[in-house]
């Protein structure tokens, strides 16, 4: 088949058009709550009319420190009123705003920081012990809060589409991490993209739980971004237990909760949570990696809730596509969203057939403009084709309806004895037992086979799980060169700070 477009699977929907200072359109709302952070005594609300006079404040003094546009300005801070006040200070001035993971190991951190070369830092008290054990010589400027508030406003500058500013860090489609440049364009058609899915986003109405890292693009431009686009309130989140989001989701009445499938699993083996303490929530997405169905048919019947399934990297600025519609078949991630183009490919790079599964390649204005080379941006990268289709690193599959399922990722397959296994199929089978918490699967080097499957399984709290139960089950849903060669009790999983699961670990 040929490539498909958004005519092709949604009908051509009109979208909105923004400015291309995306920073600019924060501003322009009434007085509504923009932001919530804290709770009881030590909570912090934020209207609207504070936040913007707030940012034009801190754009002031990001220029009386000599940032210019263009400029990198890092950001090593958690889900904070200050990390949002810096970052839309830093995009509303022409700079790119570098938001890092403020509990890295310093050695990382010493790298992501000389990679982009930040003419200031903006370090909140969650980040200094890791900044506090780096090299700083070449942070040309400390920032400092009480000068950033007490500076004269600055206005917003004017910029280009194609103006970078974000850089992610992602370990992107292949290698080690590295920034991806995120423009005022391309954030912006995501959000364009997302507006267009049918529910309902009246900003005033809603309130969006900030419980994924900002620093990450699913909490930065799915959550952040579009909030303040549509004058919806942030509840700031720094994720400490699923006992502690649900505590703030019932305390704040969060209206939108988005996370990645270990949170929404967390949140389900927690045995006194009952339907009424999430029932302030109108939607429920998960993304950043696969959901398993099994754990979204457990969130429906214990819960009441459709939690709905996203997909998107950070190379698309985020979410490509959405299982928002009601005819949406389990595990699919839905329909991709206006704007969006993509194709499905073999390995001599043809279109596939519907139905079979290929490579995800995947076109849009919501791409990305290449990685920072620590230099100035490089225009692309072997991920992306000469004519703009970027190569995702996802195995997918499109049904004649248009709805796509992604399979895997292409670098987490298991070849055994020249067999394609994908691990979410061997997890979904190890899933469905009643006393597994938790599965990942991994292959390890095989002399006879080239490589074997190796299942890592946490049991569910207060049972016992045998290997010949499990070895049982497998012979009897799968084929035999996809049954683990070998079972791994574990009493976890790593996982990174979105949630995400850390295969190269457990490998």
């Amino acid at each position: 088949m040929g490539p498909m477009s958004t005519d092709d699977m949604n009908g051509g929907t009109a979208t909105r058009t923004f400015d291309c200072n995306l920073a600019a359109r924060f501003e322009r709302h009434g007085d509504e709550t923009a932001i919530i952070a804290g709770a009881g005594p030590s909570e912090r609300t934020i209207g609207y009319p504070e936040l913007v006079a707030r940012i034009g404040r801190w754009r002031g003094g990001l220029v009386a420190a000599g940032v210019t546009p263009g400029d990198r300005v890092a950001i090593v801070a958690g889900n904070t009123i200050e990390f949002v006040l810096v970052h839309a200070a830093a995009m509303g001035i022409g700079a790119i705003s570098v938001p890092l993971n403020p509990q890295s190991p310093p050695a990382e951190l010493q790298r992501e920081l000389e990679a982009v070369a930040p003419a200031a830092i903006f370090v909140g008290p969650e980040g200094e012990p890791a900044f506090a054990a780096t090299d700083r010589d070449f942070v040309a400027r400390r920032l400092s809060q009480d000068g950033l508030e007490s500076a004269e406003p600055a206005e917003i500058v004017a910029v280009s589409a194609d103006t970078p500013a974000v850089l992610v860090f992602t370990s992107g489609t292949a290698g080690p991490p590295k920034p991806a440049i995120l423009t005022h364009g391309s954030l912006t058609a995501s959000l364009q993209a997302v507006l267009s899915l049918p529910v309902d986003l009246v900003g005033g109405a809603h309130r969006f739980l900030a419980v994924l890292p900002l620093f990450h693009v699913f909490g930065l431009n799915t959550i952040l971004h579009l909030a303040l686009l549509i004058g919806a309130a942030v509840v700031l989140d720094d994720y400490r237990s699923p006992t502690d989001t649900v505590d703030r989701i019932r305390w704040s009445g969060a209206t939108v909760v988005a996370g990645p499938p270990t949170l929404w699993a967390a949140i389900h083996r927690l045995p006194t949570i009952e339907a009424a303490d999430l029932s302030s929530v109108r939607l429920a997405v998960s993304g950043a990696a696969k959901l398993p169905p099994q754990l979204r048919i457990d969130i429906q019947n214990r819960f009441g809730l459709e939690l709905h399934e996203g997909y998107g990297l950070t190379e698309s600025s985020a979410v490509l596509a959405s299982s928002i519609s009601t005819d949406a078949p389990l595990g699919s991630v839905g329909r991709l969203l206006p704007g969006v183009e993509a194709r499905i490919v073999d390995h001599a790079e043809e279109d596939c057939f519907v139905g079979d599964p290929g490579d995800l390649w995947v076109r849009g204005p919501m791409i990305f403009g290449g990685y920072w080379n620590g230099d100035g941006p490089m225009a692309g990268d072997q991920a992306v084709t000469a004519d703009g289709w970027l190569k995702t690193g996802d195995v997918a599959v499109v049904d004649e309806h248009g709805f796509l399922t992604i399979v895997d990722r292409r670098k987490d397959l298991v070849i055994v004895s020249g067999f394609n296994v994908f691990p979410a199929e061997v997890e979904g089978v190890l899933s469905s037992h009643p006393d597994v918490a938790q599965v990942a699967i991994v292959g390890e080097p095989s002399e006879t086979t080239g490589e074997a499957v190796v299942a890592f399984v946490v049991p569910e709290h207060g049972t016992t799980i045998t290997e010949d139960g499990l070895q049982e089950l497998c012979e009897r849903e799968l084929a035999r060169y996809k049954v683990p060669s070998r079972f791994v009790i574990a009493s976890g999983l790593p996982v990174g700070p979105t949630g995400k699961l850390q295969r190269n670990r457990l490998r």
